[in-house]
């Protein structure tokens, strides 16, 4: 796997080096202090898995994310954050981040947060991050387009944060029907991945605040 690291602090930049460059297979193929460097790497190297600093002087990780996402290229985007609860954050995953992780997060979580995004997951696993999108999600009159029951069915537990295999094994389906479900429902809501997709059911109101706790 080759990484990215975007952070402004050079310190912040080395300890995230050396912890992921410590996982057998992983590469850090660049660094960068700021969101513009940021998007030139991402175009020269292609990375799988871009940090993303999101409070940055100049071009910061909110613009940056924007202009990968839009560029339409495969890179995942992880933003790393000190606040826990910040509107920053969501919007960064509103723009096409697929989650966040604390900068103070143990090594173990930083890497499986890594590994999860990598592999098409959205991070919506911690509780931190369905918390964001649930607080800072507003109802916006946004249309859901026709869902299957089933479909429906998995989008809830999509909100809930749930893995594929965990939904599975909740719907009494295959992973593989899942994941055919899954991709149709990104497919129908025009959304890059699994994130956003949480975010269109809040804001249309198919899902409301506190409906997760209980699916």
């Amino acid at each position: 796997m080759n990484l990215l690291i975007v952070d402004d602090d050079p310190l912040v930049r080395m300890g995230l080096r050396a912890i992921l460059s410590s996982v057998a297979g992983w590469t850090v193929v660049a660094e960068a202090g700021d969101g513009e460097a940021a998007i030139a790497a991402v175009l020269q190297h292609r990375p799988d898995v871009v940090l993303m600093d999101v409070r940055m002087p100049g071009t910061d990780g909110l613009a940056a994310t924007r202009s990968i996402v839009d560029a339409g290229i495969e890179t995942k985007v992880l933003v790393l954050t000190t606040f826990e609860v910040d509107e920053y954050v969501f919007e960064a995953m509103r723009a096409g981040a697929a989650g966040f992780v604390l900068k103070r997060v143990p090594p173990t979580e930083l890497i499986e947060a890594v590994r999860v995004v990598a592999a098409g997951e959205s991070l919506l696993f911690p509780s931190s991050t369905r918390a964001v999108i649930e607080r800072f999600s507003e109802p916006q009159q946004r249309h859901l387009p026709d869902l299957t029951e089933r479909e429906q069915d998995v989008l809830r537990q999509l909100a809930r944060g749930r893995s594929n295999q965990e939904i599975a094994g909740r719907l009494y389906v295959s992973v593989e029907t899942v994941k055919s479900h899954v991709a149709s429902i990104l497919t129908k809501l025009g959304v890059r991945d699994r994130t956003q997709a949480v975010i269109v059911a809040y804001e249309s109101g198919f899902v409301q605040p506190g409906d997760a706790a209980d699916l």
